[in-house]
């Protein structure tokens, strides 16, 4: 157990030390001045002592007094400055270090984040990996900087005074030599005690962060409901939880500082007090012959230097213990390889628009019992308009997506154009498979930024045409900066279905063989429904549609209609065959015609 731990830490520090790149002279340099500021620290007591000392023997009225105060004050000026230049040199080569590696570290998370397959984003949630974006990095950051610094200064003085404490007086140096395996054992105690708190608040941090994303998403249905207080009590709930494992945490680590005071101060007191007697009746205590105030003073001066570093450790210890879990979290993103890559020498050109499923089952999870879809053999010719209905949670939209591979099948094979999906390049295959997903996203910026998502390359008139086949021109130009309006974060600053119609138009902006629209029509009116249809049909032919939806009028002239049924094709064909044959298919065109007719009844009588 011991081992494998050892060997995850191990990979974990190469893992995040592969983000310092361009920063290793700056990380390097600076234990380097950590190094010469420590040694001369150590060096100043040591002087100081010997100035005392010299000024004792020779007292004060001595002519020569002066000279030994400006020989000495001259090396301590000279170790003073040397030890400040150092500090600030390392202070400043740090901070370049550890901001640097901070930002190729958030660089590498994003850049793996956006090579993940939907399998790879459904194992992390969105407010989880957001937490490991912000608050993880700065914790790792953080810590950084102080292994770079403190890290590299507390053994160095530590070890120092050490030495410097012998040098001065070996037998009262045992000492506080005595001390430090009781110290060592109090913090990897109290480590040992602390990590499992730590553990529990990053995953709860992901909770609060999840509560005020969920709300800030839902901020018009939480006021629509006048759910303001009900959402200000979950997240006083998650924060609350948060504090809590913090305060207790804290309250453990709050047990370092007193108790290595009262260690070290304690030490000095013993050797206060041996050393007393030694100066006043020559006692075994003083290792060397004229043992003195200086000495005493010198020694003194190492206890207060060894208790400074244990403060300065123990808060490197308290560091360390947070961005231990940030950092396995961060790593956990890190080393997460996608379960769909483009194979090498991949196929570059898509022939046509046919799609094929062959003896196709999938599911989410390998672990998982149930196939989400079984069974699904399908012949799609390019350029036919092909039509999918089916109850909630019938897995339309699974189907669609194993197309242009934001999942691989399980078992069995997809192809596009004659060739399995597997062999495509994936920038080639969802260039050519363009899909409007169920949950319409538009980002910030103008309706040209947003549309040319489709094509970076599209002139004014391209855009202009999709957007006339996606029936968008018209509110487009009854905006006061038409096709420049500024779209807020999420598209919220537009209704529903417009935000369907430039989704649409964004998606023909590619050009594609094959344009997939996952229900991308429920927002918009039966009449401009048809209009989108109508444009289709006449203006890109030979590109192969493939439509979700939930209205059988907006698919009822397809080629052929495909009816899901718990993850499997119950029936296929086209209008007037289902009507004949496909219980399932009369039943939603009926109950769908009825309504219809319900509501112009409904409409005459008023």
């Amino acid at each position: 157990m011991l081992v494998r731990r050892k060997k995850e830490k191990t990979g974990m520090v190469s893992t995040l030390l592969k983000s310092v790149r361009e920063y290793k002279k700056p990380s390097m340099i600076t234990p380097i001045f950590m190094a010469i500021e420590a040694f001369c620290e150590c060096l100043i007591p040591f002087f100081a002592g010997l100035l005392i000392t010299s000024i004792q023997e020779k007292g004060i009225s001595s002519t020569d007094t002066m000279n030994l105060i400006y020989k000495y004050g001259g090396i301590l000026l000279v170790l003073a400055l040397f030890s400040l230049m150092s500090g600030g040199l390392a202070g400043k080569f740090a901070a370049t270090a550890s901001c640097g590696f901070a930002k190729n570290l958030r660089h590498d998370l994003f850049y793996r984040v956006q090579k993940f397959s939907f399998g790879n984003v459904d194992k992390f949630s969105s407010s989880s990996l957001v937490t490991r974006l912000t608050t993880d990095v700065t914790n790792v950051q953080q810590s950084y900087q102080m292994c770079l610094r403190i890290v590299i200064r507390v053994p160095l003085q530590f070890l120092f005074a050490i030495i410097m404490s012998f040098v001065t007086n070996p037998k009262l140096a045992w000492i506080f030599l005595a001390v430090v395996p009781f110290l060592a054992l109090l913090l990897i105690s109290i480590m040992r005690y602390v990590m499992p708190f730590f553990r529990r608040i990053f995953k709860k941090y992901d909770a609060l962060n999840n509560s005020v994303q969920e709300n800030v998403g839902g901020i018009r249905v939480v006021k629509a409901f006048v759910r303001e207080e009900y959402e200000t009590e979950k997240f006083k709930k998650a924060a609350g939880e948060v504090r809590n494992d913090f305060t207790k945490a804290e309250k453990i680590l709050a047990l370092n500082n007193p108790i290595m005071t009262f260690f070290i101060n304690f030490a000095c007191v013993v050797i206060s007090v041996f050393a007393a007697y030694a100066i006043v009746d020559g006692n075994f205590w003083a290792a060397h012959k004229g043992f003195g105030v200086g000495q005493l003073s010198t020694l003194i001066s190492y206890g207060i230097q060894m208790l400074s570093c244990l403060m300065m450790f123990s808060m490197i210890f308290v560091m360390l213990s947070m961005s231990l879990e940030s950092a396995r979290r961060i790593t956990e993103v890190l080393n997460e390889s996608s379960d769909i890559v483009s194979p090498e020498n991949g196929v570059t050109e898509v022939k046509d628009g046919s799609v094929r499923f062959e003896n196709v089952n999938f599911k989410y999870a390998k672990t998982a019992n149930k196939f989400a879809l079984f069974d699904i053999d399908l012949d799609i010719k390019s350029g036919e308009t092909v039509g999918i209905l089916g109850s909630t949670g019938s897995s339309k939209t699974t189907l669609i997506q194993l197309i242009p591979r934001l999942y691989d099948t399980t078992e069995g094979a997809v192809y596009v154009g004659g060739i399995n999906v597997k062999d495509y390049d994936l920038d080639v295959l969802r260039r050519e498979v363009s899909v409007v997903l169920q949950k319409n996203v538009l980002f910030s910026g103008t309706i040209k930024e947003n549309l040319r998502w489709g094509d970076e390359n599209a002139t004014d008139e391209d855009i202009v045409r999709v957007c006339k086949l996606a029936q968008a021109d018209d509110f487009i130009r009854n905006f006061p900066d038409g096709y420049d309006t500024y779209i807020e974060a999420g598209g919220t600053n537009v209704s529903g279905g417009q935000k369907q119609r430039l989704c649409i138009a964004r998606a023909l902006l590619r050009k594609p063989k094959v344009l997939i629209l996952d229900d991308s029509t429920s927002a918009v009116d039966t009449k401009t429904d048809a209009l989108i249809r109508h444009a289709f049909k006449e203006e890109i032919p030979d590109t192969t549609k493939i439509i979700i939806a939930q209205r059988v009028s907006s698919v009822e002239h397809a080629d052929k209609i495909l009816i899901l049924d718990g993850g499997k094709i119950v029936a296929c064909g086209n209008h007037a065959e289902l009507l004949e044959n496909s219980e399932i298919y009369r039943e939603i065109y009926e109950a769908q015609t009825k309504s219809k007719s319900s509501e112009t009844e409904e409409g005459g009588d008023a």
